[in-house]
């Protein structure tokens, strides 16, 4: 499936300008229309019968908010919606899964449920629903928004050449970390995987699972401030999906920084309704458990995210078991070493659960954890495969690891209305778009939940 993604040419050269160009000439009135015929061309490039789905879903969702008043209809609503969803993205392995279901499913359900406790009317302009749905931007990765948080600007936002150009330069930044450093880094975990799990050494595995959990943030990462940038460029201010997560020191506060649209879903409407840490500990940790089992599925039907998915509830019941003794290690940031104590641990920790989101083969993931840990002598191993591995790719990993850090966005905002950071974002588009045409596009890696 041919997929229109931000880090294309056809995107970047042909749609964004044309589409930037009609939506700035047209009246403001005229501009919900415009971001929805816009974004239906953007979808139908690489899912046609998925747009179908998407206008279908939008149109009976609009009428369905209109007319829910008991809870039985808001159940009968939502079971419509997730059924849909769960259908295709269980029915042949999800092979059919339309693109970007699960972002706007779960867009839906906020909506639906909002609207039924009251927090918002539903929508009466049918335009101005389905540009919340639709919204290119957001559409397909994300970030998962509420309508309540997008609702002023649906109907009143500021769309001027200071948007613009603050928008054009989020958007570069993004675009340097997926094609410069996701799709980069992306070389070392394909060459482990086309050698072997079996033929890596201890130390080699170790580098590609710190090479794959790089890849992965600033692939996802990467999307999540183009997204920003895209839609500060049409009068949105759209959330922040990633806060620095590998600068946590637990699980807990990783999970709080990663992915937050989808975490704060999780928490508006599962954790919170199921009693959230109200009823004692061990509801606490039922609601936990429940929370992260749905995170699993939402991920994919493979046993492995079932795997990752539990891991990381347990590393975050263990967390809060000795939460008191926890506190007072992490208590003084400044100047004391439990501060870096726990740092070390979440940079262990979370490399290793990457390889069970990363692996689907549970044997293979088995074979890989083994070499991690040593526990498992390799066949055919090229000796010295983890020095050549550095030596290739030992100034991208550093790069990366650099960029994970607050640096990256210290810098940008020191140099962002300087006109020498002009100069280097400018450079780094060019850049990019040189990147794409030699090495070509490469998907977006969660285009597939």
């Amino acid at each position: 499936m041919v997929v229109l993604v931000f880090s294309s040419i056809e995107f970047l050269l042909y749609f964004l300008p044309i589409f930037i160009l009609i939506y700035m000439i047209v009246p403001q009135k005229l501009k919900n229309v415009v971001l929805v015929l816009g974004s239906m061309v953007f979808y139908a490039y690489g899912d046609l019968f998925g747009l179908g789905l998407l206008a279908v879903s939008t149109a009976v969702n609009y009428l369905l908010a209109r007319v829910i008043r008991r809870k039985t209809g808001l159940v009968a609503a939502l079971a419509v919606n997730i059924g849909v969803l769960i259908s295709f993205k269980y029915y042949q392995g999800g092979a059919m899964l339309p693109i970007g279901i699960s972002f706007y499913t779960f867009q839906i359900v906020s909506y639906l449920v909002d609207v039924y406790r009251g927090e918002v009317a539903a929508e009466r302009n049918f335009i101005d629903f389905a540009a919340y749905v639709m919204m290119f931007p957001k559409l397909v990765m994300g970030p998962i928004t509420s309508y309540k948080d997008l609702r002023r600007q649906l109907h009143r936002r500021r769309c001027d050449a200071e948007c613009m150009q603050d928008g054009l330069k989020l958007f570069i930044l993004g675009l340097g970390g997926k094609v410069l450093l996701a799709d980069r880094l992306a070389l070392l975990w394909n060459e482990v995987q086309v050698t072997g799990f079996e033929s890596i050494s201890t130390p080699l595995a170790w580098i590609a699972a710190v090479a794959y959990s790089l890849q992965l943030y600033f692939d996802f990462a990467g999307y999540s401030v183009m997204a920003m940038g895209l839609g500060r460029m049409l009068g949105f201010k759209l959330p922040e999906n990633f806060r620095q997560p590998y600068m946590s020191a637990s699980v807990r506060e990783f999970y709080r920084r990663w992915h937050m649209s989808l975490g704060n879903w999780f928490c508006k409407y599962v954790y919170i309704p199921l009693g959230g840490s109200r009823r004692g500990e061990g509801r606490t940790v039922c609601n936990l458990l429940a929370v992260w089992l749905l995170t699993s599925l939402w991920h994919g039907t493979t046993g492995n995210f079932m795997v990752w998915g539990m891991g990381i509830c347990l590393l975050i019941v263990l967390e809060r078991q000795v939460g008191r003794l926890w506190k007072r290690i992490a208590k003084d940031r400044a100047g004391s070493k439990a501060p870096m104590i726990c740092h070390l641990y979440l940079v262990a920790v979370i490399p290793v659960t990457w390889m069970c989101f990363a692996i689907p083969d549970l044997e293979q993931l088995g074979i890989y954890l083994s070499r991690m840990f040593g526990l498992r002598s390799a066949v055919a191993m090229y000796v010295g495969d983890w020095q050549k591995a550095l030596g290739d790719y030992g100034l991208l990993l550093a790069a990366g690891i650099v960029a994970s850090t607050p640096l990256v966005r210290w810098i940008y905002q020191k140099l962002e209305k300087k006109w020498f950071g002009m100069i280097l974002l400018a450079a780094c588009f060019w850049f990019c778009v040189h990147r794409i045409l030699l090495q070509g596009e490469n998907p977006f890696m969660y285009l597939n939940f």
